[in-house]
């Protein structure tokens, strides 16, 4: 039985992790090994859970039935153990969270002595990432995520909110005519690598309530860091979309100018994402509530 646990742990975590070599990392495994433990699983049930080629794997119908009956119980068994860990109100064991590198610099950073200091027996694994689908491969708690994501499998709660402007230098403006929206289309752009600029987020809306998507943009410059984004803009490279928290300084310095200040772009949503379980962990709920009470004030 204790064999069979093994090699089920390193199947799940190779469909979360998404490689044989991503898993290992994450158990502390030779590569290998855990590909033994698949073939073992495989070989004692006699049907194939994945299909492998050299750039990827899938799961097969039957992998799916098992990887979804099998992560479920194996969160079930973690929940158990968490609860007996945290017994009453003693919030142990080690708690492992991310958010994106310049937000959580200015806002979330700050706010991680006095949580520390309230639950002095926990640890805090805190990384940076833009990704929208590390929780599971990572192992995650939670994942503070910036703008409206779409529909996941993982809960969501809204913790904040924040506005976003086309912005770009003076220099720049005075080299490019932007008086209207179509103008947008032939200038350069500095643009974030994660976000999809046509879709319905993306709609400027006049103080009639009239809307207009964007033009087709010209992305000159690519980044998935805002800082990068803005720095780029600074030196008048391209115009920009950038948050109104991470550009405020700059717009009253006039370092950076609005364009087309008389429309407005849909507030982005400040997120907490968590795994979709039942019971949440004492340690992840403290968080959660920790961060609404601090981001809400």
């Amino acid at each position: 039985m204790q064999k069979n646990l093994k090699q089920i742990t390193s199947f799940l975590q190779v469909v979360d992790s998404g490689s044989f070599t991503k898993a290992a990392e994450v158990l502390e495994l030779s590569r290998s090994m855990v590909s033994i433990d698949v073939k073992q699983l495989e070989k004692s049930l006699n049907v194939s859970l994945l299909v492998r080629n050299t750039r990827n794997i899938a799961l097969t119908e039957v992998g799916k039935y098992f990887y979804d009956d099998f992560k479920r119980i194996q969160l079930q068994i973690e929940e158990a153990f968490e609860r007996s860990q945290n017994l009453a109100t003693n919030i142990t064991g080690t708690l492992r969270f991310s958010s994106t590198n310049e937000f959580g610099q200015r806002y979330i950073l700050p706010l991680l002595p006095a949580f520390c200091r309230q639950y002095p027996q926990l640890r805090l694994q805190y990384s940076f990432n833009s990704s929208f689908d590390d929780l599971l491969a990572e192992k995650l708690d939670i994942a503070i995520r910036l703008g409206n994501l779409k529909n996941s499998s993982l809960k969501s709660r809204k913790i904040g909110e924040y506005a976003i402007y086309l912005v770009a230098t003076p220099q720049f403006t005075n080299q490019y005519s932007i008086k209207n929206i179509e103008d947008l289309a032939h200038i350069p752009w500095v643009t974030h690598s994660l976000l999809n600029l046509q879709d319905s987020q993306y709609i400027l809306q006049n103080r009639h309530g009239e809307k207009f998507g964007l033009p087709l943009l010209n992305s000159q410059y690519e980044s998935n860091s805002a800082e990068t984004i803005r720095q780029l803009a600074l030196a008048s490279l391209g115009a920009a979309i950038c948050p109104a928290w991470l550009v405020e300084e700059d717009l009253k310095a006039q370092r950076l100018v609005r364009l087309l200040p008389e429309f407005e772009l849909p507030k982005q949503n400040i997120q907490l994402l968590y795994p979709n379980t039942q019971t949440l962990p004492a340690k992840t709920r403290a968080f959660i509530e920790f961060l609404v009470d601090k981001m809400q004030q």
